[in-house]
């Protein structure tokens, strides 16, 4: 790329911080990726580490934060130039996905939806108007984008959309609703999936952009959730909601292939912000265990505390490389669909792990809000959940190992 807008903004608020973990990790790295990295974790360090816990308990979404992203080039990192992104590839995402998680999950998964979910389709699938009108105005943190196609009885049963788009003369009608949505109150626009030709099941299902100050379009109750609290999570209501034609997403009928293409590369982009959170409890139980005195000595001289370090560390090395293994398969435009299934499964359940023993560490202080220990393990948990439970990811391991025995 000609320009790094990540480093631009680096200099110019004079983001200096001391790093706690070695960049050594990322030295066989370009140095691209190495700035990102930096830049990446100064931000978090200065911006959205102080603010998380606030985030959390007040359920803010973080506007200013999000727009420095945005300033940062964080909110379109894959997306081209040409079109107001950063034009970098998917290794530089994930690397810039856990940086920002380990300093706010919330932040990762609101910048996680807008690049993947949102602007990941339409980069792919869109023609050169519907990026012109649906991807430039969400790349500067501005405006974000959410993705519509869970619904209430069809969380991971994606062909089975009961939301109906019939088609008029020159528009289509949208009717239904779509559950468990991210950035659903914040998002200016969202890539919805809706059936078509109810015969044809799963190859009856479209992709539509659809505006949401459009007419018929309206949105439920924000959920109150266990975690990731800054963002906002709800329904989005389609009552005779009449968009224009032109705003159809691909060709009618393969809506089901654009959201199996895209939640392959957002399991990317979950992976990491699980391996943020996981790093983060890492972080937290280090910290705590070389400075708490137990029988005249640090608690990091227990032997019981050394193990429960170790498998922290070993468990979160592990999923990275998974993770970055499926990101640079995707760069390299091979298949990655059961690398980024293990991924996913491996970072989740490793933030989950590391967030529950941290708190381990910590004792009676890891179970108190004084102390981030308790925030890790609450926002761990949805990363086993949403885009493909771990159940779904063990499904999709399995039957591409089985595809590779030439078993199906």
């Amino acid at each position: 790329m000609s320009s790094l807008k990540f480093s631009t903004l680096l200099s110019n608020n004079g983001f200096m911080f001391t790093l706690k973990r070695s960049i050594a990790s990322l030295s066989s790295l370009s140095e691209t990726h190495q700035l990102l990295y930096k830049t990446c974790r100064d931000f978090a360090e200065g911006e959205l580490k102080p603010n998380a816990a606030k985030f959390d308990r007040e359920h803010l979404f973080p506007e200013k934060q999000i727009r420095q992203m945005g300033e940062l080039g964080l909110m379109a990192i894959s997306t081209p130039e040409s079109l107001g992104g950063t034009g970098l590839d998917y290794l530089a995402y994930a690397i810039a996905m856990e940086e920002i998680s380990r300093g706010c999950a919330s932040a990762g998964v609101i910048m996680s939806v807008n690049n993947s979910l949102y602007l990941g389709p339409i980069n792919k699938f869109g023609n050169a108007q519907q990026k012109e009108e649906f991807i430039r105005p969400f790349t500067n943190g501005e405006n974000v984008g959410c993705f519509g196609l869970s619904e209430p009885g069809n969380g991971s049963d994606a062909g089975a959309a009961s939301t109906m788009a019939t088609k008029n003369e020159s528009s289509w009608t949208l009717n239904g609703t779509k559950s468990w949505i991210t950035n659903a109150h914040e998002a200016k626009a969202s890539v919805v999936f809706a059936t078509t030709d109810k015969s044809k099941k799963h190859k009856g299902i479209s992709a539509f952009l659809v505006k949401t100050d459009n007419p018929g379009f309206s949105l439920g109750k924000k959920e109150d959730k266990l975690g990731i609290r800054g963002s906002s999570t709800s329904n989005l209501i389609f009552e005779d909601c009449s968009i224009p034609e032109k705003n159809l997403l691909g060709e009618p009928g393969l809506g089901f292939k654009i959201a199996m293409m895209t939640l392959d590369a957002g399991r990317i982009g979950i992976a990491s912000q699980a391996l943020g959170i996981a790093q983060a409890s890492l972080d937290v139980a280090v910290e705590y265990a070389t400075k708490r005195v137990a029988f005249g000595a640090p608690i990091s001289k227990l032997q019981s505390i050394q193990n429960k370090i170790a498998n922290m560390s070993l468990r979160l090395e592990s999923a990275r490389l998974l993770t970055w293994r499926a990101a640079v398969l995707k760069d390299e435009h091979k298949p990655f669909t059961k690398e980024a299934a293990m991924a996913k499964l491996a970072a989740s359940e490793s933030a989950t792990f590391n967030s529950h023993q941290c708190i381990q560490i910590l004792g009676g202080m890891g179970y108190v809000s004084d102390m981030p220990a308790e925030r890790h393990y609450r926002d761990a948990r949805i990363t086993e959940i949403y885009e493909g439970t771990s159940e779904i990811q063990r499904l999709v391991i399995a039957g591409n190992v089985f595809k590779e025995y030439n078993l199906q």
